[in-house]
């Protein structure tokens, strides 16, 4: 299963937007704050508890300057998966962004998450946006 994000424009250079994204801690500022509960990060990513009790752990595989930032499932997620956060300059001080997931989901299950993934993925986007706000 494959889901993109909603593009969303940043009002700051790329090179904000990635360093705010490489640490895990700032992630707690763009997820819905009454849809996760028990949120901890570290060096290596961060976790928290989804709607359904699922912990849902984001554990960083790369970063590529400026541009990429590729995370993976950690071992308690309900199904494997990889978030890719692209990220591409669009002016001196705007920087478009968008979340790409590739899941290893069943049909039952996609019916399940799909959705709520989508929506989770454009809130995040959303809220990115507002943290950068000027």
């Amino acid at each position: 299963m494959k889901i993109l994000s909603d593009k969303a424009l940043i009002n700051a250079p790329e090179e904000e937007v990635f360093e705010f994204l490489c640490d895990a801690n700032n992630f707690q500022q763009i997820l819905p704050e009454d849809k996760i509960s028990d949120f901890r990060a570290d060096e290596h990513g961060c976790s928290f508890k989804a709607p359904g009790g699922f912990l849902i752990e984001l554990l960083y595989i790369s970063k590529t300057a400026y541009t990429r930032i590729d995370m993976k499932s950690g071992e308690k997620a309900p199904f494997d998966f990889t978030l890719v956060v692209h990220l591409r300059k669009k002016g001196p001080v705007q920087t478009e962004g968008y979340i790409e997931f590739k899941g290893d989901v069943n049909m039952f299950m996609r019916m399940m998450v799909e959705k709520p993934l989508l929506s989770l993925f454009n809130s995040m986007s959303d809220k990115l946006q507002e943290v950068f706000h000027t």
